[in-house]
């Protein structure tokens, strides 16, 4: 059963920010390989859509949500075409997924229920629930004693309305630690603007980060600061560790430029965001994932030009294969790295 979607602020409250001209995708970025568009689908259920991440746990289950509250999962070696199983229902809407410590459970970012433990029968239990209030709980990463830290993107507007929050352009995010020993949530850093992908560094001393709405790669040190480490062509949201320094960025869409163009003027952001949606900037047909390592140098790009698969909000690797999901897609996607 759906929990209740919580109704957005009518107006944005947008400030004046300088216009930005998006980079093209040329140098490291140019689209040269383009194999997203040739990639296996692994579709959901009929009606079903919004496989927004994806993860591959440890007995070879490609486990991802919709934006209907289940839970999914395919075998890894499926073929094409191959429907999933059920695995849960959360009730509200899955997000970013990632392992438990005990490699049987599933941490879960619900964006309507906080933060979640799934465990292997498909019994739901909230962890954090909505207070201290996590408003919009998007990607998580688990450190080896078990801390969750997770991104709480908007303090404003729910995941339904994430266009408006990016409208916006104000520093509504933050990232979260939620203890699993004693209950404790408490904040690691806020004043972030959409803040989305997360992942631990491998001596989890920082978290590399990325903000959707100023499309920035940022790492963390958990003994405090912040630093920007690139700025992006094309804006991000999950981010998986692939555990030797490296990470996987995955990008909606390259940047749009007159959404880049509207910053210098609030007025007209407002009146966009009463817009219907059709009518508003909207995010390129274009699949886009990039590998980066600890200094945010890009190792290597996969491009998707004719948006075969699109709207790239999830990426994983397992293996010599990488796993794609994407926030309105129909299904899972999967392309060979060799």
């Amino acid at each position: 059963m759906l929990i209740p979607r919580p109704r957005p602020p009518r107006l944005i409250r947008p400030v004046r920010e300088p216009a930005t001209n998006p980079p093209a995708l040329a140098g490291p970025w140019a689209p040269t390989d383009r194999r997203l568009d040739q990639a296996d689908l692994l579709p959901l259920p009929a009606g079903a859509v919004g496989p927004e991440d994806v993860l591959v746990d440890g007995t070879g289950r490609v486990i991802s949500g919709d934006e209907d509250g289940r839970l999914w999962w395919w075998p890894v070696d499926a073929a094409a075409g191959t429907r999933p199983h059920l695995l849960a229902e959360t009730g509200g809407r899955p997000l970013g997924i990632e392992l438990d410590p005990d490699g049987e459970s599933l941490v879960v970012c619900d964006a309507y229920r906080g933060l979640l433990r799934v465990t292997p029968d498909g019994a739901v239990r909230e962890l954090t629930g909505t207070a201290p209030p996590v408003h919009l709980a998007n990607n998580a990463t688990v450190g080896s004693d078990g801390t969750i830290y997770f991104t709480d993107s908007s303090d404003r507007f729910p995941v339904s309305h994430w266009k408006r929050d990016l409208l916006e352009h104000r520093p509504n995010g933050r990232v979260l630690a939620h203890h699993p020993g004693s209950g404790h949530t408490e904040v690691v850093t806020e004043g972030l603007y959409f803040p989305n992908g997360i992942a631990l560094t491998p001596d989890e001393s920082a978290l590399m980060l990325v903000e959707t709405s100023t499309h920035r790669l940022l790492r963390v040190e958990l003994s405090g600061g912040v630093r920007v480490l690139a700025d992006l062509p094309a804006y991000p949201d999950n981010l998986a560790s692939v555990g030797d320094g490296t990470y996987w960025i995955a990008l909606p869409s390259p940047r749009v430029p007159i959404a880049e163009r509207l910053l210098p003027h609030p007025r007209l952001r407002q009146i966009a965001a009463l817009l219907p949606d059709r009518m508003q900037p909207q995010p390129r047909r274009y699949g886009l994932v990039a590998l980066v390592d600890d200094a945010g140098t890009v190792r290597r790009t996969l491009h998707g030009p004719n948006g075969y698969y699109s709207m790239i909000t999830g990426v994983r690797q397992h293996g010599d294969h990488l796993w794609l999901g994407s926030l309105t897609g129909p299904g899972v996607a999967r392309v060979p790295l060799n």
